[in-house]
């Protein structure tokens, strides 16, 4: 699986809210900023982290956004899953259906494997472990 711009960017949005938690909302133009990032395109990494409730947006002069929960109850496993349309390394481990040789496939089991790991990797880490590191 190679992840997309989506995944990659909105993970660096999650961290810069992670690192200012306690300190109440964030505007998008300053996580913009720090992370070289457009502000248009968080503003659309915003929406599904909002509907999967990840952040929470303020009105007002003093709004903005933040983690709606704290860092250490998300991984970056969750905001991968929020932002990525396929999850699996292959088609054919999301959806076996895909290829005819899925019974006897030689190799399924190894990207199953793979996939799982990838998956296990992101799952064990949370905002505010990366929050810590750089």
């Amino acid at each position: 699986m190679k992840l997309s711009t989506r995944s990659r960017y909105g993970t660096r949005m999650m961290v810069d809210l992670a690192r200012r938690y306690d300190q109440g909302p964030v505007q998008i133009r300053d996580i913009a900023k720090r992370q070289g990032i457009s502000v248009k395109y968080l503003e659309q990494l915003i929406i599904p982290l909002k509907k999967a409730e990840f952040i929470d947006s303020f009105r007002g002069p003093k709004g903005g956004h933040m983690l709606s929960k704290p860092p250490e109850t998300i991984t970056a496993g969750d905001i991968v899953r929020v932002l990525e349309n396929e999850i699996g390394l292959v088609q054919c481990i999301e959806n076996p259906k895909a290829c005819k040789r899925n019974e006897t496939c030689p190799t399924r089991k190894l990207w199953k494997i793979a996939t799982q790991a990838f998956w296990d990797k992101l799952n064990g880490m949370t905002l505010a472990e990366l929050a810590q590191t750089g």
